[in-house]
């Protein structure tokens, strides 16, 4: 439930409560928080200071190369004590669970689990531009989150096969509904849906361009291959190849991925991901918006273009507006089921501070094949 708007004028961004404190121990999260246009000048105004000194493009181009590194280096320091399941997902994506029904699609984003919200003590802070990944990956980037290069040889030394499509079929093949998460990281996606959804024909599939988090995938007690197949990928390189044919998955999630790529590449990672999709299936996808919290805490001399910004940690970010979603999958060729904004009021309980986070929620589904 959106704050009224006399609370929400008394609570500018990074600014402490004027209101009464205890209050900030009964409620910690609104949804669709409206702005002001104060607020928004306010972004804008933040935004254009903190881009308007762009990184050297030899460093530019030394984080792409380097880019697998840092996210190993991520996976490697965070393990999976740091990810918290994604159970909102269900309230979300019913296309995730069981009783799944194209019809239960909505415009409206409905309140996201108490497990997505901030508090002092855990993950989910942010300090000069960089969040924590109980926040960035909220999705993964919380991501949210990316591209690496693996050889055909590292994909079928990985536990699960080869991905090469055999003679008998691949991973999955006699599954009757499939779905892929690209940029899996830990698997706070990819669990949550094997424990949820019980349907025999269910076979998910999850990729990320880190080998160590992949490695955690397929250590974490959970991983059951007869149900799961998880693997490296490249999402930006034509030559990765992934482990199923064409126009084979009903559904691919991407949550706080796509903004950790090259803005440049982005259109052809959707493209190829659509050309997996079979016909009437979806793409899901949850991902920064423009003058998200994060975004504003960038400081000069960590952008990279317009929206675009390296962290801390060498893990980049793109802040997406819903027209930047629907060209790139219009492009693709998808059709718009739901594109909105949520706008959301988060409490640090121990600092007593406001945060406002803006996320974008798509769905865009293939056109089913002509009757």
């Amino acid at each position: 439930m959106a704050a009224p708007r006399e609370a929400q004028e008394r609570r500018p961004f990074g600014r402490r409560f004027l209101t009464d404190p205890s209050r900030l121990f009964q409620h910690n999260a609104w949804d669709n928080v409206e702005w002001s246009e104060e607020q928004e000048a306010s972004a804008r105004s933040k935004v254009q200071e903190n881009s308007s000194q762009l990184l050297p493009q030899d460093k530019q181009e030394e984080y792409e190369v380097n880019a697998k590194r840092y996210w190993d280096d991520f996976y490697k320091i965070h393990e999976n004590g740091f990810f918290k399941d994604r159970h909102w997902l269900f309230t979300e994506f019913p296309e995730l669970t069981p009783n799944r029904n194209p019809g239960q699609n909505r415009d409206s984003v409905h309140e996201l689990s108490n497990r997505e919200k901030s508090d002092s003590k855990g993950p989910g802070s942010c300090a000069n531009g960089h969040c924590s990944l109980g926040t960035r990956t909220e999705g993964r980037l919380e991501l949210t989150r990316s591209t690496p290069e693996v050889c055909t040889e590292e994909l079928a030394a990985q536990e699960g096969g080869e991905l090469s499509h055999r003679p008998g079929g691949y991973p999955g093949s006699s599954a009757s509904y499939r779905i892929l998460e690209v940029g899996c990281g830990a698997g706070n996606t990819v669990f949550p849906i094997l424990q949820t959804n019980n349907d025999p024909g269910l076979f998910v599939y999850c990729c990320d361009f880190s080998a160590t988090a992949v490695d955690l995938v397929q250590n974490n007690t959970e991983y059951d291959s007869s149900r799961c197949f998880a693997f490296v990928h490249d999402l930006c390189s034509d030559q990765s190849p992934f482990p199923v044919p064409d126009e084979s998955l009903d559904i691919v999630i991407l949550i706080f991925v796509l903004s950790a790529i090259l803005p440049e590449k982005m259109q052809s990672v959707v493209n190829r991901l659509s050309v997996l999709l079979k016909p009437g299936g979806m793409i899901l996808l949850r991902d920064y918006g423009r003058y998200d919290l994060a975004q504003l805490r960038f400081k000069k001399g960590q952008c990279l273009s317009d929206n675009f910004y390296v962290r801390g940690d060498g893990t980049r970010v793109y802040f997406f507006t819903q027209g930047d979603l629907d060209d790139l999958f219009t492009a693709a060729g998808l059709e718009k089921v739901q594109n909105v904004v949520d706008r959301r009021l988060q409490v640090n309980r121990g600092k007593q501070m406001t945060m406002y986070r803006v996320w974008v929620q798509c769905k865009y589904r293939k056109a089913a094949a002509p009757q």
